[in-house]
């Protein structure tokens, strides 16, 4: 991993064991067995350029090393960069590409990632195409001469659409193109894309990841030695980097990850028989449905089929908005991949960016993400506000 000082783990060591121990030896100078919060912008050299490995915590920290160690090989990357938020993390992946390179990008991405491609990169010469990446005919029709990355993001956020990692990283490697693979809706717990053929991975570790809705922060894995430089160039040179305790609070969330995301699972499978059952759910959005059109793929590729889920109401948007009003353990808050379960509204709120654009969501569209309550409490709130959709719908269709 990226970093000074730093010791490979076991290979033998499982995920659960990688995520509490690796790059997190008890702490050389008192024992510690949690990596201290080293909370120093510079340090002490015995002599000019002779030091124990640190100098300056824009460049690098001993805090910020472990969690680059230990995420990167829950990755199984040889190499991790930490940043200060996810957005930070995709704009140093972007920075790869020169100006007149063509990207591929899912057509169902992240209004985030839409929006710093279209409106921070696209204007400085980068062209790119949104496209259903889970078609490979469309993929091969949307090619250019001069495409250089495909932007893959799987699930989708927010419609849960699947790529096939493996399939699009054969065909962009035939012709020389980087493939990115967002995984935060994943988690390496789920799904690890470069065992599948990707290049590089990026993380809004501010989700799953740390878990705890507590702190903001980004996360690039590659094996690719060149890639991980140019990386840390970046980081270091323009200074998105996560601080110190933001990356102790990640470390800590990363230790539970396994057992989270295994409850997150279990209870979203409860959450998505109710939305099926339901007479005003129009239509749910997971892959964990045998009738989901990327679920023998999502079956393949991943462990699990992750805490997300969406779905459309049959009254619209005032159904949509009506719903999201009325729960009362699901937060109506941005954001995903916490304790909390959260439930959203695309249109108006994080997928706003993509309105009049090919990403643009259905307005009846909301998004839950599914957290770790007693699943009978949330399945109970979430019918409730869904049953008080009832009166939306019947005033609509008068």
């Amino acid at each position: 991993m990226t970093g000074p000082g730093d010791q490979s783990p076991d290979p033998d060591w499982g995920f659960e064991t990688l995520a509490i121990h690796a790059g997190q030896e008890p702490d050389p100078a008192t024992g510690a067995v949690v990596t201290p919060i080293y909370q120093t912008s510079t340090y002490a050299q015995e002599a000019v350029g002779k030091h124990l490995g640190y100098e300056y915590s824009r460049t690098a920290n001993p805090t910020r090393t472990a969690l680059q160690r230990c995420l990167g090989a829950l990755e199984g990357a040889d190499h991790g960069v930490a940043f200060a938020s996810g957005m930070a993390a995709e704009h140093a992946v972007l920075h790869l590409l020169d100006p007149a390179d063509h990207l591929l990008l899912s057509d169902d991405a992240y209004g985030g990632t839409y929006r710093l491609v279209a409106r921070v990169h696209a204007p400085r010469g980068l062209a790119f195409t949104p496209v259903d990446l889970a078609d490979l005919d469309a993929v091969a029709q949307a090619w250019r001469p001069e495409t250089r990355m495909v932007w893959i993001e799987t699930p989708t956020n927010p419609l849960l659409s699947i790529v096939d990692i493996a399939a699009v990283s054969r065909f962009a490697h035939e012709k020389g193109a980087l493939v990115v693979v967002d995984n935060t809706f994943a988690t390496p717990y789920l799904q690890q894309p470069l065992g599948l053929g990707a290049d590089v991975v990026v993380h809004s570790t501010t989700k799953y990841i740390s878990g705890h809705s507590d702190v903001v922060g980004g996360f690039v894995a590659t094996g690719e030695g060149g890639v991980a430089e140019q990386l840390t160039f970046i980081q270091n040179a323009a200074g998105g980097v996560p601080g110190p305790f933001d990356c102790f609070l990640t470390l800590r969330g990363l230790k539970t990850l396994a057992v989270r995301m295994d409850r997150h699972c279990s209870t979203t499978a409860a959450v998505v028989e109710l939305l099926v059952a339901h007479p005003h759910v129009a239509e749910v959005f997971y892959p964990g449905l045998v009738d989901h059109p990327g679920h023998a793929i999502a079956a393949r590729q991943m462990r699990g089929f992750g805490g997300m889920v969406s779905f459309t109401v049959t009254g619209g948007e005032p159904a949509a908005l009506e719903v999201a009003r009325a729960t009362r353990l699901w937060t109506l808050a941005e954001s995903l991949g916490a304790v909390e379960s959260l439930i959203e509204h695309p249109y108006r709120m994080t997928h706003a960016s993509v309105t009049n654009s090919p990403l643009e969501v259905s307005p009846a569209l909301l998004r839950l993400s599914v957290g770790l309550e007693t699943p009978a409490d949330l399945l109970a709130d979430l019918g409730r506000a869904l049953d008080r959709a009832e009166s939306v719908d019947s005033g609509s269709s008068q």
